[in-house]
């Protein structure tokens, strides 16, 4: 074997060198941007050190993301110029046609989309494997890459972006709800874990106004009633916790809870008369309308309540709030023995929907999985109010929201019963 043959072997040996450099570069920025910081906190949290050096890369992405591309860039800019070289000497000056050609399709197809395919298809098995070489790569070239970040963030100054606010544009939350939502669509979560983990996060988000009892719906006893008409009352009522007002429906004195009840009826030898309602009626307690459901939350943990009667500003009853609401907003409803299953949502065979008029947007939304809006209106009549801007009449149909709405029944003001038509659906 002559020299010039030992040369070339020698340079396209290098040439090979610094393709799989390359390839080693772009998996790594791949798999490294791609991995889950969520799951590699999780291998981190269980000991794995392979992943506590990929959570130090990627804390300082722009450091990582500099050294990457300044290593990358180096080894395809050698090896281009040596293939140039190359190709020279063996085609003369058609040589760099050749070397331009012969590169880009070795790049392209070895150094950039095999790699970059393959870190995308397992990115955190890939991220774990390359971190250690990595971190030594960014130690290596921390001097320059720290050069490069100067120049490049002045660039960016000039022309109105600061990077150096390090600052999410959503927050844990928002990014939760939107990785729960992507997954759901994928059809690797369920509609009800969806909706579980969906409940969970909006309870900072939503008002108690949005899921209380209307004060129309709530028993009430009148305490100013003989003992054995309120124990009557209060045995047929389906409810353990009643509330009791004096004079008007607006004065709530206290509330009945059904043990004290029975305890204080089993005292009294049976005697309904000997029974002092006033005596064993508990303090009732009042939250604000605007109170959010984590704060009632953690209030009925901090005060051992279960129950909570929701006035407005004025101090006006408005409705009444129970743990069990506050917990079906995560869960969905909850049923025992003594609850009537709620028929306010009744799917039609034709594909339409039967909804009446009290039943809340959130509800509706949970059982059709729809989106409609609850930021103006709580039940789904008042958003048709909202929207029409006037009580609508038995008969008329609107369309809002990319849905038909048609008037079935109206009591007085109140609109009572309501037909949903998607669009695709003729009636």
């Amino acid at each position: 074997m002559n020299e010039l043959d030992t040369s070339v072997l020698i340079t396209a040996g290098f040439i090979f060198l610094l393709l799989l450099l390359s390839a080693f570069f772009s998996g790594s920025e791949t798999a490294l941007t791609a991995t889950s910081r969520a799951r590699m906190h999780k291998f981190e949290s269980d000991g794995d050190k392979r992943a506590k050096a990929v959570n130090r890369l990627i804390r300082d992405r722009e450091r990582l993301i500099g050294a990457i591309l300044l290593g990358n860039n180096l080894v395809n800019i050698l090896a281009s110029a040596l293939a140039t070289s190359l190709f020279l000497t063996l085609f003369g000056q058609s040589g760099v046609l050749w070397a331009t050609l012969t590169m880009t399709v070795l790049v392209l197809v070895f150094a950039e989309v095999a790699p970059k395919t393959a870190a995308i298809a397992r990115p955190d098995a890939f991220a774990m494997l390359v971190a250690p070489t990595m971190r030594l790569i960014v130690f290596f070239f921390a001097p320059v890459t720290r050069v490069v970040q100067i120049i490049v963030r002045g660039a960016l100054h000039l022309v109105g972006i600061d990077v150096s606010r390090n600052v999410a544009i959503l927050s844990a939350a928002e990014e939760l709800r939107g990785a729960i939502d992507l997954h759901h669509v994928e059809g690797r979560v369920d509609k009800e874990a969806r909706d579980l983990i969906r409940g969970a996060l909006d309870l900072d988000e939503i008002r108690i106004e949005e899921i209380m009892i209307h004060r129309k719906s709530i028993e009430m006893l009148d305490i100013d009633r003989p003992s054995g008409d309120l124990i009557q009352q209060a045995l047929e009522s389906v409810f353990t916790r009643i509330p009791l007002y004096k004079e008007n429906p607006d004065n709530i004195v206290g509330v009945l809870h059904a043990k004290d009840l029975l305890r204080a009826f089993w005292n009294a030898g049976g005697k309904a008369q000997s029974v002092n309602i006033a005596e064993i009626a508990r303090k009732p307690y009042f939250v604000p309308e605007t109170t959010t459901l984590q704060e009632q939350l953690d209030a009925f943990k901090i005060k051992q309540e279960h129950f909570a009667l929701v006035v407005d500003e004025y101090g006006a009853l408005m409705g009444l709030v129970t743990l069990e609401d506050i917990l079906e907003e995560i869960v969905g409803e909850i049923e025992d023995e003594h609850d009537s299953p709620v028929q306010g949502v009744r799917p039609q065979t034709d594909g339409a929907v039967h909804v009446d008029g009290n039943v809340t947007i959130r509800d509706l939304n949970r059982a059709m999985d729809w989106t409609l809006p609850d930021e103006e209106a709580v039940t789904i009549a008042g958003l048709i109010i909202h929207d029409a801007q006037c009580i609508p009449d038995v008969g008329q149909t609107f369309s809002f929201h990319g849905l038909r709405f048609r008037i079935l029944r109206r009591r007085r003001n109140q609109i009572t019963a309501i037909k949903i038509t998607p669009p695709d659906i003729t009636e």
